[in-house]
This record gives structure tokens, sequence and C-alpha cells, in this order.
């Protein structure tokens, strides 16, 4: 099934943990892998892409890092997505001119998969990034508790 790629949600653990911070406090990647657990090269790479697309301003030094610069509310999933990991194309055969795909001139779903295509670019321009961060789930409390239980009957 569709899923969001690993350095969109590198990128989004990052981005919502400097939103929690106080203005102009800095934050490093070495600080967020930490936190988090994630791996250093790829959500270092996510924070220097979100620089050189002018959401986050990184200083350089010992006790540099990074912070928002950009109002996280104008910018959409779909935004950020493809600044990271290109457009969003939910089959191979959709990248460029449509020549990857070996069966495209008897292919049956052409059109239903543009249009589920075109759906998620569409519902991805309307969901804003501060918006998604700033959410709460309902199920989030379930979760976390069963993440709890299991790590407990782990040990």
């Amino acid at each position: 099934m569709f899923k969001i790629n690993r350095k969109i949600e590198y990128a989004l653990i990052a981005l919502k943990h400097m939103s929690m911070k106080s203005p102009g406090q800095l934050t490093s990647a070495k600080e967020v892998c930490d936190v988090y657990h994630t791996p250093f090269d790829p959500t270092s790479r996510v924070l220097q892409i979100m620089t050189q697309n002018e959401i986050l301003q990184a200083e350089q030094g010992a006790k540099g890092g990074y912070q928002i610069i950009k109002d996280l509310n104008t910018i959409s999933m779909h935004e950020l997505s493809k600044m990271i990991i290109g457009p969003i194309e939910i089959a191979n055969c959709f990248h460029g001119d449509y020549s990857n795909c070996e069966i495209s001139s008897t292919c049956h779903i052409i059109s239903p998969m543009l249009n589920l295509n075109e759906n998620l670019n569409k519902l991805f321009r309307s969901i804003m990034i501060g918006d998604l961060i700033k959410s709460k789930h309902s199920q989030e409390k379930n979760i976390r508790a069963k993440k709890s239980l299991e790590e407990i009957n782990s040990n």
C-alpha cells in the first residue's frame, strides 16, 4: 500500500521537534537523531534540503544548528514531499515520459491510476505542514500505551 517515504518522516519529526522550541533556539541534526533514534545521514540530508529550500536556516559552528524560518502553515505536504523525494508518483510508470512501463500499450488501468495520482497530489496540496504537526489523533494514546506495554513485557 501507499507509504510515506522515510525521509519525509524524518523531515516531519525534525520540524515538529523544532516547532516546540522557542524562536531562535537552534536544533542540531545530532539532537534530532538522539531524541528520536533516526539515522544521522538521511536526517541531516533532509535538514540540508529544507535549508536549501528556505524552510530552515542553518548556523555553522560548534553551537550551530537549524531553526525554522518559514511559516509551516504555508508549506504543503506536496511541497515538502516534492523537495525531498521529488514528484508524487504512485506507480513506477509515471516517471518522466511514461516510458518505464513495459505494458502501457495494453494497460487497462492507465486512467484510474492517473486519476488516483492526481487526487493524491491534490490531497497533499491541501495538507499544510503546520496543521499536520500540531494535530492530535485519538489513537495516539492507545498506540503509545500498547508500545509501552510491549516494551515492559520484553524486559
